[in-house]
């Protein structure tokens, strides 16, 4: 994560508290924040003033992906509770210098993630409805680490966690339309094949245009290249090359895109009337 220099400047005056919209922070009390981040700062005699510390400490920080980290630290809202301060005004504050950078602050739960606005990361949409509780949650639980491992720079694990959610899916839908539990031994391009029969999404049928059945062999075959390539490049197994954010990205969109075709067709195939998605 790479700022500009005049977010730098107005994130450190919000680390310090000079800003006025955050609490105040010490000399001491900074150099634990940075030491926290990883730094090994000592206070004492020469210490420089407080807003060239904050400013040369993330300038050190700036492209990396702890830098992220930082924001996660400076808007923790705990550190908010009995202060006249307002995280989240001081969130909108920052926005507005994240915005010319390409980033911006958004909720996580409780807490406050930065989000790579250049990222483009496909969506999905999980039904309220439809999927098991227990199912639903690891499904939400492995799209936010995909794309927080692509924004993070963990380009493995967001290839991991893609092919974890796509096998999430299938098996939690072959559930479903069985009604009885899974044996699954690993093997993707094999538990695609069984759902997608069960879906009727075979491209050897004969009553679906050309055009469809090609799309439908293009899923086969981005399943199989996402086995292959998740045992080349995760985090899983030795990887065998490097893999880059394109490739993160390629697995996690190609991922997300093929899980929510899948969920949108069993709702179809189920008869389900369609709810208000959680987004995610």
């Amino acid at each position: 994560m790479r700022i500009s220099e005049k977010t730098i400047g107005a994130l450190a005056r919000v680390v310090t508290g000079d800003s006025g919209f955050s609490p105040y922070r010490s000399g001491q009390e900074l150099v634990k924040f940075f030491n926290e981040l990883g730094s090994n700062d000592v206070y004492g005699p020469g210490f420089p003033s407080r807003w060239y510390y904050a400013e040369d400490k993330i300038r050190e920080l700036n492209d990396t992906p702890i830098m992220a980290r930082l924001f996660e630290s400076v808007l923790d809202p705990r550190d908010y509770i009995g202060t006249k301060h307002t995280v989240g005004i001081v969130v909108r504050h920052l926005n507005e210098y994240l915005k010319y950078d390409g980033f911006e602050v958004v909720k996580h739960g409780k807490a406050y993630k930065v989000r790579d606005l250049q990222g483009t990361l496909v969506g999905l949409e999980l039904p309220t409805k439809g999927l098991s509780k227990i199912s639903h949650g690891f499904i939400e639980e492995q799209i936010k680490k995909c794309d927080l491992k692509v924004f993070e720079g963990d380009f493995a694990g967001a290839i991991t966690n893609a092919r974890s959610l796509l096998e999430a899916v299938l098996l939690e839908v072959e559930q479903e339309l069985t009604h009885q539990s899974v044996a699954y031994d690993g093997d993707l391009p094999r538990l695609w094949h069984r759902v997608q029969s069960k879906l009727h999404l075979d491209p050897s049928r004969k009553d679906i245009a050309d055009s469809l059945r090609q799309i439908l062999g293009g899923l086969t075959a981005s399943i199989s290249g996402l086995a292959t390539l998740r045992n080349k490049m995760s985090d899983a197994h030795a990887p065998t090359c490097v893999a880059s954010r394109r490739h993160a990205k390629l697995a996690v969109n190609s991922a997300k895109t093929i899980a929510d075709f899948v969920i949108e067709t069993f709702r179809e195939e189920s008869g389900q009337a369609f709810n208000a998605p959680d987004k995610i």
